[in-house]
């Protein structure tokens, strides 16, 4: 009997899971269900609009959205449309590959004051994610502060000071775009607690600061150290070597017609957002690293900055009648098994780590398990799915209908941009009228 299995969360981990499932000879059929009309999750609404290499992996997911084993049921919320109990009843198996979609806390005085947001509220913000469309941040500030050292702190800063044409071909929100390029923002600084050597850019992600055509990045000489030491894996060693070589080059870079700047500033740890009702700074204490932790040094000082982004970490959100670890953010599980017939894969499980291929192996995991755990299908799945939802006067887009919708996102782009992506689900659904 074939073997039904849904899979929550049309992201990189949901789509490699469903590919490992197809590769066995086990007969299966898989339905993706997500929140939004559209698919594939942080390669549309996180990486950035940027990094359009990045995003083709989603024709690698097309792929097997496509197989006659798969649907898609977009614009489906499971806990409103159907709940995890119903789908318990009509599957065999359950995947949760829903992400973390929402922000760790500041948690620092001061950071409910207007103008500070999460890193995963302002990169929506200007990907076009709907959940974050109307979030309008007030860019006319002359400073940026971005807590964080990693990919996301970088692809904020880098699109807040990228020009115009180095954003021609790119698939920003055109509310984001606008407000961007109306912005009078001429210095982003970047925050991380620790040294150069902890910091957790890519190499690629860190060159790309050094070559913008109209931004300077700017280290301070004395936070570089001459070589690398710690007790780091050869990988993560030649990564640090690579960072430390590209930060060195910074110190190179000529400033000459250079109108914006990004400063990093390493061993700062923010203590205080500073202002009354909205921000107006930030209280930074410098710190030094003691056996692999920032310590505070009791040294203060102060930037002014009119607007805060906090790319400190990822956070999933609890899932109903699904037991959750508060502390990390993930569900409780046991190497993935989260218990009756479900079972977690990606950063719902993992916590927000790596890279998309990352994900992998959690898809791989899953298979595996599912197929020892169910010998034989015994439930009826997509039927049952199909016409729960119909009767409940649910609006499923379909992977055809979320075609049309792509479909005419390329045709409303202008110039170089590869799509004009609509920022709504009313848009989205309209198209398909």
């Amino acid at each position: 009997m074939t073997i039904n299995v849904a899979i929550i969360g049309s992201g990189p981990s949901g789509f490699y899971t469903a590919d490992s499932l197809l590769k066995s000879d086990r007969d299966v059929q898989i339905d993706i269900i997500e929140r939004l009309p559209t698919p594939f999750g942080l390669i549309r609404g996180g990486v950035a609009p940027d990094h359009q290499t990045t995003k083709k992996v989603a024709k690698a997911y097309e792929k097997t959205a496509l197989k006659d084993a798969v649907a898609y049921f977009g614009n489906v919320e499971v806990g409103k449309d159907v709940t995890m109990d119903e789908l318990r009843d009509i599957y065999d198996a359950i995947v949760l590959a829903v992400g973390a979609p929402t922000d760790r806390k500041l948690g620092i005085p001061g950071a409910d004051k207007v103008g500070v947001f999460g890193s995963a509220d302002f990169v929506g913000w200007y990907n076009g994610h709907p959940d974050f469309t109307d979030l309008n941040p007030d860019l006319n500030v002359g400073a940026v502060a971005v807590v964080g050292v990693g990919n996301v702190a970088i692809d904020v800063s880098r699109v807040l000071v990228k020009t115009p044409a180095e954003m021609a071909a790119t698939d920003i929100a055109d509310h984001a775009a606008q407000a961007v390029q109306a912005s009078p923002v001429t210095d982003i600084y970047l925050f991380g607690r620790r040294g150069p050597i902890e910091a957790k850019f890519t190499n690629v992600e860190l060159r790309e600061m050094g070559k913008l055509e109209n931004c300077m990045p700017i280290v301070h000489p004395d936070q570089l150290p001459d070589e690398v030491t710690g007790d780091w894996s050869d990988r993560d060693q030649r990564l640090k070597e690579r960072n430390l070589a590209t930060m060195r080059e910074f110190l190179d870079v000529d400033p000459t017609g250079k109108g914006k700047n990004v400063h990093f500033e390493f061993f700062a740890n923010p203590v205080e957002v500073l202002g009354s009702d909205r921000v107006e700074g930030l209280r930074v204490e410098r710190t030094k690293v003691d056996g692999g932790r920032a310590v505070g040094t009791g040294e203060f000082f102060n930037i002014e900055c009119g607007l805060v982004v906090a790319a400190i970490g990822y956070y999933s959100i609890p899932i109903e009648d699904v037991p959750f670890d508060s502390d990390n953010g993930i569900v409780v599980h046991q190497d993935g098994r989260v218990g009756d017939g479900v079972y977690a894969v990606g950063w719902i499980k993992r916590g927000p780590t790596g890279v998309i291929g990352t994900n992998k192996p959690d898809g791989d995991t899953a298979a595996k398990q599912i197929f020892d755990d169910v010998s034989s299908g015994e439930k009826a799945g997509r039927d049952a799915l199909a016409a729960m939802l119909g009767e409940r006067g649910v609006r499923v887009v379909n992977y055809a209908d979320w075609q049309k919708i792509e479909a005419a996102e390329f045709a409303a782009a202008s110039g170089d941009a590869p799509r004009r992506k609509f920022v709504t689900v009313p848009e989205m659904l309209a198209a398909l009228e």
